[in-house]
């Protein structure tokens, strides 16, 4: 019989968190080395309908407001029962909530293995949250890190180098490849983007405007010295979020409102991608961006904020600039040069692209996260054959 693997996600949401999940539970059915499950704190989302496809069955939901009262004790209560009913073997969780909620649950439930994920350096927690991912990491018999970054910060918190595992995220290219033959103007069309002069050079960023750590700000800053100094530049900004109107805001401040265009939630990554000149990321703290991965992937240069993971994707001048967070006057410096130098921006493009395929492939995140699974259920039962070795069939203990 095949190990039961059960995948905790936190909801159907765009994002990057979310779609790794995701991406992952489907090739790992498809593989079929092991029985896949999935579970979800959320059931609502956009990708929520990806999912179904997969047939892997129904897919429950344990929806939390709360850690602390009778509702969160109750949904715990919910998922423990789950997990032994479904005789889950190994639970393995994507995020924040999904670790503590997850690691706890799993525990009661005596699940043999137990995986927690850690996708980001920054001090995003509460002195409350801290201390419920510290003792839910205890819980957990390994630990995934998305990048070295993360491995660092996650051995400065006091988590032995032997409990953890570092497994890059990866990336299905067809996402991003996937172009129809279509004009630029229809493409553009397709997006959203007002009619343009055709010499116009597009800037993209595809984050959430959900959180302050994209710093969108910085990158508006840095967009109004690219305009003045490349009068037909323009931004493309995709994402959404409730900081979106603070934003516009600014950008009609800094009088760039007819340079900059919001795009909101973007379904069409591939056409975005294609009609892009150079990318950006301006966040002050990341994991391991997934977005850097898909503008390289896409044969784009990359100018982005050097935090988190960014530094083992871009290899800096040949796919792309590495600027310190907060920094707009550099990472304007670095667009303009890209911009006015359209031979190296495509040979940096090129060079992500292979990068990219070499080292962020989805078949090696399936092997390296089934590769991960097998030692942990071998370790399991090395252990489990040791301590019957020390006692007879009494329980006395052997000489």
């Amino acid at each position: 019989m095949k190990p039961r693997i059960l995948q905790l996600i936190d909801s159907f949401d765009e994002g990057g968190s979310e779609r790794q999940a995701i991406d992952l539970t489907r090739r790992l059915n498809e593989s079929g080395k092991f029985e896949i499950h999935l579970a979800t704190l959320k059931a609502e989302g956009v990708l929520r309908a990806q999912v179904e496809q997969l047939e892997l069955g129904p897919i429950p939901s344990f929806p939390l407001r709360s850690f602390y009262g009778p509702t969160g004790i109750a949904q715990l209560a919910r998922f423990v029962n789950h997990l032994k009913k479904s005789k889950i073997d190994l639970l393995h969780c994507h995020d924040f909530y999904t670790n503590v909620f997850g690691m706890y649950a799993a525990f009661l439930a005596g699940v043999n293995v137990r995986i927690a994920s850690r996708r980001e350096t920054s001090g995003m927690r509460t002195p409350g949250q801290l201390r419920l991912q510290k003792t839910a990491y205890r819980l957990a018999d390994q630990i995934v890190a998305n990048s070295e970054s993360v491995r660092r910060k996650l051995l400065e918190e006091g988590i032995r180098e032997d409990r953890i595992s570092v497994i890059y995220n990866g990336l299905d290219t067809r996402r991003v490849n996937a172009v129809e033959r279509s004009s630029r103007a229809e493409k553009l069309q397709r997006l959203g983007v007002p009619q343009t002069a055709l010499d116009t050079c597009f800037v993209t960023i595809v984050a959430n405007m959900r959180h302050d750590v994209k710093d969108y700000p910085m990158l508006l800053r840095a967009a109004q010295a690219v305009v003045a100094a490349v009068p037909n530049a323009a931004f493309l900004l995709a994402g959404e979020g409730e900081l979106q109107q603070s934003l516009t805001n600014l950008a009609t401040e800094l009088k760039i409102a007819d340079r900059t265009f919001f795009l909101g939630r973007c379904e069409h990554v591939a056409e975005l991608l294609s009609v892009s000149d150079v990318c950006v990321l301006s966040s002050k703290a990341e994991g391991f961006s997934n977005s850097i991965l898909e503008y390289m992937a896409a044969g784009r240069p990359v100018v982005a904020t050097n935090v988190g993971g960014a530094v083992e994707a871009i290899v800096e001048n040949e796919t792309g600039y590495l600027v310190p967070s907060g920094d707009d006057q550099l990472m304007a410096e670095r667009i303009i040069s890209l911009l006015r130098d359209s031979a190296k921006a495509r040979a940096m493009g090129e060079r992500g692209r292979f990068v990219v395929a070499q080292k962020f492939s989805c078949d090696s995140l399936l092997a390296n996260t089934e590769a991960l699974y097998q030692r942990l259920f071998d370790r399991k039962s090395f252990q489990r054959r040791i301590v019957a070795s020390t006692f007879d069939s009494n329980g006395v203990e052997a000489n």
